[in-house]
């Protein structure tokens, strides 16, 4: 064990250990995570190379190409991380965030259908949404600070 000292609390810090899923959740867990990484994973060719739906979508926000940049950042380190078994509650965690952008942005600024895809986009963005939040409440205990009041 290590102990920390800090503003007057003494604190203890010890090494986490990975939770153990049943196999079912284990399961869902592996599928959600791969489904959100391979549709993160999907749409950085088009936002780093500057695909015209890509540069469309954020300029329509005011966010280009800075913002097309940074999101892909996100998204390629929230893809990595849902995939890494010790951090995949933080990739579940920025994952979701990056999909509330997303998702806020299609119902204030682009509407559910954008250059006539169907509501794709918007669609692909809830799958990873979803995909994000169950990874971010099976694998909760990692989360750093709360993790173990769960």
């Amino acid at each position: 064990m290590n102990t920390h000292t800090h503003a007057g609390c003494d604190c203890v810090f010890t090494p986490r250990k990975m939770e153990t899923l049943s196999t079912p959740l284990l399961v869902v867990s592996w599928v959600c995570r791969i489904v959100a990484a391979a549709i993160l994973l999907q749409t950085l060719y088009f936002k780093f190379t500057g695909a015209e739906e890509s540069v469309y979508i954020f300029t329509k926000v005011g966010l280009e190409p800075w913002g097309r940049y940074a999101s892909g950042i996100a998204e390629l380190f929230a893809a990595i991380l849902l995939l890494l078994p010790r951090t995949t509650a933080m990739g579940g965690l920025l994952a979701a965030g990056v999909m509330i952008g997303a998702i806020g942005s299609h119902l204030t600024k682009l509407g559910i259908v954008v250059k006539d895809d169907g509501g794709l986009l918007f669609a692909l963005a809830l799958v990873v949404f979803v995909c994000a939040i169950v990874t971010t409440i099976l694998h909760r205990r990692q989360i750093p600070l709360i993790g173990f009041l769960f």
